[in-house]
């Protein structure tokens, strides 16, 4: 990752906690000066504090991207402190808040670039949506993709609507198979297993099953290779599939309706 331009210009990072903080540990992983990040948060962790960036101080004129990762509830209060900035692309990763809320807060001429990552960012295997406003360039668009792929892959939406329906699948879904893991461990324990084994033999059944999934052979067709006519996976399945899937449609329409909810 080619970091020349956005280390003479700098980078603003507004907020940097669990998100935030996952994404500064990728770019300086990969070659970010920490001399170029200035980083606004009111209470810097340890970690942070030795990275070598700048603390709450004077920010650069013109930053190359300037991330906002506050919580939507501190906007009001963190986003005038960004009101001095030109000519600098705005990346927002802050669930529930819309692109026109930023457009009111530094103009409609703002280049503004809507990010929606997940948990798994912090390990560097999230999937973030991104979707810019009439102002962002193709060019904008590219700086964004480089900058979050920094933390996992990165597609783009083709309208600011497709985000609650991103939020209500892979933006919550994390949480959705850590359930999964503790329904199945708790499954285990009712035939007979150790709580500690059982865990351990959903963790990894759970995470296994990710990594194979991500080689590119479609779901169904891994599901097929392992159901044997007759055999035992196909008599789970014959429970999991009579219900799943409307229980999975459900479940993202009501992540994805309380999305919708929350910007309205």
């Amino acid at each position: 990752m080619d970091f020349t331009d956005i280390n003479t210009r700098g980078v603003v990072l507004l907020g940097c906690g669990k998100m935030g903080g996952a994404m500064l540990e990728g770019w300086l992983d990969r070659g970010l000066s920490p001399g170029a990040v200035t980083v606004i948060d009111p209470h810097p962790s340890d970690w942070l504090r030795g990275t070598g960036v700048a603390l709450n101080a004077g920010l650069p004129d013109a930053p190359a991207i300037t991330l906002i990762a506050v919580k939507p509830q501190m906007m009001g209060d963190a986003l005038p402190s960004l009101r001095g900035l030109s000519d600098t692309l705005f990346v927002t990763v802050a669930a529930g808040t819309p692109i026109a809320a930023y457009e009111a807060a530094f103009g409609t001429g703002a280049r503004v670039v809507r990010a929606m990552p997940n948990t798994p960012a912090a390990i560097g295997r999230g999937i973030t949506a991104i979707v810019g406003n009439g102002a962002a360039t193709q060019a904008d668009l590219d700086l964004a993709e480089q900058f979050l792929s920094a933390v996992g892959e990165v597609v783009r939406l083709d309208s600011e609507e497709q985000m609650d329906a991103v939020t209500g699948l892979s933006g919550s879904g994390p949480a959705y198979v850590f359930h999964m893991i503790e329904a199945m461990a708790a499954a285990g324990e009712a035939q007979g297993l150790a709580p500690d084994l059982a865990l351990r033999l959903a963790r990894a059944t759970v995470a296994g099953a990710g990594a194979l999934a991500m080689k590119g052979e479609a779901p169904g067709q891994l599901r097929e290779n392992v159901t044997s006519p007759g055999g035992t996976t196909q008599a789970g399945l014959a429970v999991l599939m009579e219900e799943l899937p409307d229980l999975m449609i459900r479940t993202v329409r009501a992540a994805a309706d309380r999305s919708r909810e929350l910007r309205a």
